[in-house]
């Protein structure tokens, strides 16, 4: 009685041990064909990509043989064209960014004779400061020598 007791709880049959083992497959089983499923699916994707890389190249290929004469026929017109469309497209952007810099500046000047203290305004006050303090040195120096001369 007490084998069959047992043998029913934690024999060879049914206990925890085994039960252990058997979901440790299930999970490795589960992970291959993840992994399988994923590897189709990257397949399928990488394929159709593929396909439509493919047929996108022989449509550009189709595309520049039918346009090509065209393009020779009309390219004393389009060249000079496309030149002028670039220095327009130049001039726009130059103007444009030279309009925003101009407007940054008049901003700051602004900002700097109202009080109210823009970044980069304490680098110029001492720019401002060095001359007139180098002028002052110039000027006492100068005063000097002329009482030393004034004075023998």
């Amino acid at each position: 009685m007490a084998d069959q007791h047992r043998g029913g709880m934690g024999g060879g049959g049914g206990g925890y041990g085994d039960l252990h083992r058997g979901g440790g497959e299930t999970q490795q089983r589960q992970g291959a064909m993840m992994t399988a499923l994923k590897a189709a699916t990257a397949a399928t994707a990488g394929g159709s990509m593929l396909v439509l890389s493919g047929l996108i190249l022989a449509g550009t290929v189709i595309a520049l043989t039918v346009a090509t004469p065209v393009l020779v026929i009309f390219s004393p017109v389009l060249v000079p064209a496309a030149i002028a469309l670039a220095l327009m497209a130049a001039g726009f952007v130059t103007s444009g960014g030279l309009g925003v810099a101009a407007l940054s500046v008049f901003s700051w000047m602004y900002k700097y004779l109202t009080g109210k203290h823009p970044p980069g305004a304490d680098q110029l006050d001492h720019a401002k400061a060095r001359p007139a303090s180098k002028a002052r040195d110039i000027k006492d120096a100068a005063q000097h020598r002329i009482d030393q001369a004034q004075g023998s």
